[in-house]
Parts: structure tokens; sequence; C-alpha cells
């Protein structure tokens, strides 16, 4: 049997038609791999076309803000796709004069494209010779052929790539490529494949040993890690709700949430929560240690302030103690140590007074009133902040300053 005929022939009557596969646009290409990596094609079908009536090009695409691309990209999940989908076009605009790399090893250069985007634009686009391997591909070769190797190893990866490229029809290989993912999808499914049917069922070393469901196999599962996030919908007086952008690294980064509480267990109740946020921030705000801080700040304000004066000032107090000028030029390099020293402490001084202005959000009835409790044994008079609570037991102003 001539597997390639068998396929191309199958894909001639059952291929899907999709808005990218009637062009060979290389950014509308990308743009659908982008989008279906992790993501079911139904889904991803209305993105496709709102990303392209929003950006029709990559240049519209490069232009536009960040925040822009991810409020489209809003629902897709894994946040990291769009990121690197915009990254990635005004890299292609600005360095590339907005055309898209023509081979394979410059397309897998390209930030957020791995092997199997690479292969789909190299074989669609440019009709380069490029083998896709993704789970559909995995599944069907590995049924067909009797292939144990787990596909979730390195391993496995170069075997198919390999197995794909000896059958890859070269005159048509993005046709090839397309056949493989569609019959992967439609025939050969994950559970339940159309075997009957199935114009292979004849040699497919799975059906014929009744290995269906075994193939493919897989090392093991991926350790799963239980997180425990507790999130604070928090209203003020004028029905505005308080959200936060979230900056830590990972799949959310830069998105907006509501102020988030991340405990290791599962926290039952409000009492426990505000427990727990109560902690947390009257570590932050210990008086012991904004009262050193506050002490170091001002011994360097001291020193700061006497070293701070430029040189045509020191030339005309001192023009006539020309030892004592040279001195204090001298000591250039003390005063630009003293001034980095300075600003270390007012960078680690300014999240203190931040983290007392996050307290003020937090007007939960359940635990204003003890976050209250909790400020006023602060030694205020020793700290450098002002704070101003209304009669709702509501801190509506937090101010932290240096002298």
């Amino acid at each position: 049997m001539n597997i390639t005929k068998v396929l191309l022939a199958w894909y001639d009557e059952n291929k899907r038609n999709f808005l990218w596969r009637e062009t060979k646009d290389p950014y509308k290409i990308w743009l659908s791999e982008v989008i279906l990596q992790q993501t079911r094609t139904h889904q991803g079908i209305p993105y496709y076309e709102r990303f392209l009536k929003t950006f029709p090009t990559v240049e519209h695409l490069a232009l536009a803000k960040e925040n822009s691309v991810l409020k489209l990209w809003q629902g897709l999940g894994y946040y990291s796709r769009a990121r690197n989908l915009h990254s990635t076009a005004q890299y292609i605009y600005k360095e590339c004069g907005g055309k898209f790399p023509t081979t394979f090893n410059s397309l897998i250069k390209l930030k957020g494209v791995g092997d199997y985007t690479a292969s789909a634009i190299s074989s669609i686009c440019y009709d380069l010779p490029e083998a896709v391997v993704d789970g559909n591909v995995f599944r069907f070769l590995s049924r067909y052929f009797g292939i144990y190797t787990p596909i979730d190893t390195s391993q496995a990866h170069h075997e198919f790539k390999f197995k794909a490229m000896s059958l890859m029809d070269e005159n048509q290989p993005g046709n090839f490529n397309q056949a493989l993912m569609d019959f992967g999808s439609i025939q050969c499914t994950p559970k339940n494949p159309l075997c009957k049917s199935c114009p292979f069922s004849s040699n497919c070393i799975a059906f014929n040993q009744n290995k269906i469901g075994i193939l493919p196999t897989k090392k093991g599962k991926q350790k799963v890690t239980d997180r425990y996030f507790n999130y604070l919908v928090i209203q003020d007086q004028n029905g505005e709700i308080k959200l936060e952008k979230r900056t830590e690294k990972g799949i959310w980064q830069n998105l907006f949430q509501f102020p988030l509480v991340e405990t290791n267990c599962l926290i039952n109740n409000k009492e426990q929560l505000s427990e727990k946020i109560s902690s947390e921030k009257m570590d932050e705000l210990n008086p012991e240690k904004l009262n050193s801080l506050n002490l170091k700040i001002t011994e360097l304000n001291e020193i700061f302030r006497k070293y701070k004066t430029n040189e045509s000032e020191i030339i005309k107090l001192h023009s006539n103690k020309t030892n004592e000028l040279e001195e204090l030029l001298s000591n250039k390099e003390d005063v630009a140590k003293l001034n980095e020293n300075y600003e270390k402490l007012i960078k680690k001084y300014h999240p203190l007074a931040k983290s007392i202005s996050k307290i003020r959000s937090i007007s939960a009835k359940n635990f204003e009133n003890d976050i209250v409790n909790q400020l006023s044994k602060l030694n205020m008079d020793g700290c450098e902040f002002q704070i101003k609570i209304d009669t709702n037991c509501n801190i509506i102003s937090a101010t932290g300053y240096d002298n």
C-alpha cells in the first residue's frame, strides 16, 4: 500500500474548509497556528476572524499596544502566546521590513515559533518539505506502524519526524501535512477511532493486534502542584471594584485580577483569611523595622545633604581654603557611593509605604476592624507615615515619606 497516495486521496474527500486554507500568506498561516496551539479548532475560529479584522497585516499587529492584543486574546488562555505573537510581529516589522522569513531555520528562530509552527509555515507557504509533528501525527503513525516510543520524550519527536519525512510527498508538502493532521483529528481519534471505515485498517498494527487503546504511549503523567488562590472582591462606597495588575512572571503576567492572597492550604472562612492578610501586612509594617530604617535614612540624609553641594558652590564657599577644597573634591567617589546607597534605601523604603496603601483598600466588613486595631498598635511617632481613618473604619489615606 502506498500510504502517501491513500492519505492524500482521503484528504481530497474529507478535508475541512478553514479560512487559513484559502491562502498561502505566512502572516495568516502563522496567526492560525499560534491561536490553535492548545486550543480546539472550533474555539479558535472566532478569535482568528477577530484578529484578522483588527490586525489585517503584521504591521497592524506590530504597531498595536500589548494591552489591545491581550484584550482580543482574552478567553484563549496561555497568554504567553499572545505576548510572543506581538513581540514576533514587532520583530518582523522592524527587523525584517515586514516580510516573513522564508526558510525553516530562520522561522524557528522567531519568538514563540517551534518546530511544528516553523514546519507548517515552511510547507504550506513555501512548499518546503518539512513534516509537522503534533498529537494527531503521533497517534496515527504510532498506531499504524506499532511504534511504542513514549511520545512525551525528545527521542519520540526525532523518530516520528523522521518517519513523517520519509512518507512526505515533496511535490505537495503542505497538503501532506494537513492531511496527516486532519486524519488524526477526524479518523484516527484518541477515543473511538473510526477503524471500520479507515483506509489503513488492513495494515494497521494497532488495529490488527488490538492495541488501539494502548498506542500511543507516554512515559508518565506530569506532576501536578496544588496552589490556593484567594481572590478578594472589594467594593468601595462609590460602587467601584478594586483590581490590581499581576506583575509576577507566569502565564498571567501583566493581566488584571482581583486582589490575591495565596495560601498553602484551603481557606474555609473569612476569619482565617483575615488573619492571613493581617499577619502578612503587619509583618511588613513592623514598627521596629520601620524605625530602624528611618534612622538609617535620617543619618544618610545628613551625610547626603552635606556632600550634595555642586562643585561651583564648593569653589565659591572655599575659595580661600585650597587644601579643604582639594580634600572635598577628592571625595567624589565617596559622594557617588553615598548617593547610590541612598537611592537603594529609598527603593527599599517606598514598598513599605506602598503596603500601607494596599491595606486602605481592604474594606470587607468581617476584618476591617482587626486591621484598624493592628494599625493602632504601631508607634506612628517613630515612623514617617501619616494615616487617616474615617468614622466607618476605612483607611482613607496612607502616606509614607522621608525627612
